[in-house]
């Protein structure tokens, strides 16, 4: 067998070209790694079809700010399917995943991904009071790693009492439906007794966190006469018992108010309240300011800007309610 033995220059120009691949080989990586955009982590107590509105939202606050999904950043999406159980792990993956920030898009989400870490930032909507829930420190400044959007929907049972007060005329006891097992309970039965006080007004408060419990308050309200009925923002009412408890108020023959849109279209009889959509805007623009430099220490707490007041013609008709003709004036959409 004939051996081919290699020279010394030859060896030499071997050795330098396979550097010279190696070099590019890395730059090339390098380059690919340095363009790359950023991952945001997306995590929500729900699944993504009862949010799609609001996912859209958020893209669009991100675009606003020029950063596009697919093109200049990519979006990790984490859903519990209303397992709650499963955010820990949830947060904990979008952690080792490395991601550049998590999105915590209700109560729950925000303060399981802030137990997950204490460096990526994290940006969250939170209904309810984010100081109560200890999600941030203050409103001004929240500290730490956190901020966000505060929804503080609840806050507004003052408007939603007068509302049902100038509905039902003569209107001295208004029922209360409250979680009791939502993280916002306290604050949220507190702000609404305290408005309720400041109104002249009293409050039969019913509790649940069931289907049967719903239906039991609903029959503690009927046995009391209870001419009108707030429903206290809830995650699990909202996404659980939803239809449910339009179904009662609608067979009870009780007028109730909302706080999002999302009841009265679905059949419920009017809402006062944050436009969701808008909040889940602020916090796209809110994640593409830290995406683009921004420091997480400079950007306080944002509050709900802009509110809606949304009737349902048919749910009025049907338990022969007549609008007065000054509330109608003041409903931002009417749906028949």
């Amino acid at each position: 067998m004939t051996r081919h033995r290699i020279g010394r220059r030859e060896f030499v120009r071997l050795i330098a070209g396979a550097a010279a691949v190696s070099v590019v080989s890395w730059a090339s990586a390098a380059r690919a790694q340095q363009t790359a955009p950023p991952v945001v982590g997306f995590l929500n107590s729900h699944s993504q079809g009862d949010i799609a509105d609001l996912i859209d939202a958020f893209r669009r606050g991100l675009a606003d700010r020029g950063l596009v999904e697919g093109r200049d950043v990519t979006i990790e999406y984490r859903f519990a399917e209303q397992q709650y159980d499963r955010l820990p792990e949830l947060a904990a993956e979008l952690v080792r995943r490395q991601v550049a920030v998590i999105v915590g898009s209700d109560n729950p989400s925000a303060l399981a991904a802030k137990r997950a870490t204490a460096t990526i930032p994290i940006v969250f909507t939170s209904d309810g009071g984010p100081v109560a829930l200890g999600l941030v420190s203050s409103l001004n400044r929240p500290g730490g790693n956190v901020t966000g959007v505060g929804l503080f929907s609840g806050a507004l049972s003052a408007k939603r009492l007068t509302l049902l007060r100038e509905l039902v005329p003569g209107l001295q006891v208004v029922g209360l439906l409250a979680d009791n097992k939502n993280l916002a309970y306290a604050a949220l039965r507190k702000e609404a007794q305290d408005a309720a006080r400041g109104l002249g007004l009293r409050l039969s408060v019913q509790t649940a966190s069931s289907e049967r419990e719903v239906d039991a308050a609903f029959a503690a309200l009927a046995k009391q006469q209870i001419r009108a009925l707030l429903v206290n923002p809830s995650p699990y009412f909202s996404w659980n018992r939803r239809d449910q408890i339009v179904a009662l108020a609608a067979r009870y023959r009780i007028p109730a108010i909302y706080s999002v849109r999302r009841w009265t279209a679905a059949g419920g009889l009017m809402n006062y309240g944050v436009a969701l959509a808008d909040n889940y805007h602020q916090v796209g623009t809110y994640t593409a300011k830290i995406l683009q430099g921004a420091s997480i220490a400079d950007l306080p707490v944002e509050q709900s800007s802009r509110f809606e007041f949304v009737i349902n013609a048919g749910t009025a008709k049907a338990l022969g309610i007549e609008f007065p003709r000054q509330l109608l004036a003041l409903a931002d959409e009417v749906i028949e």
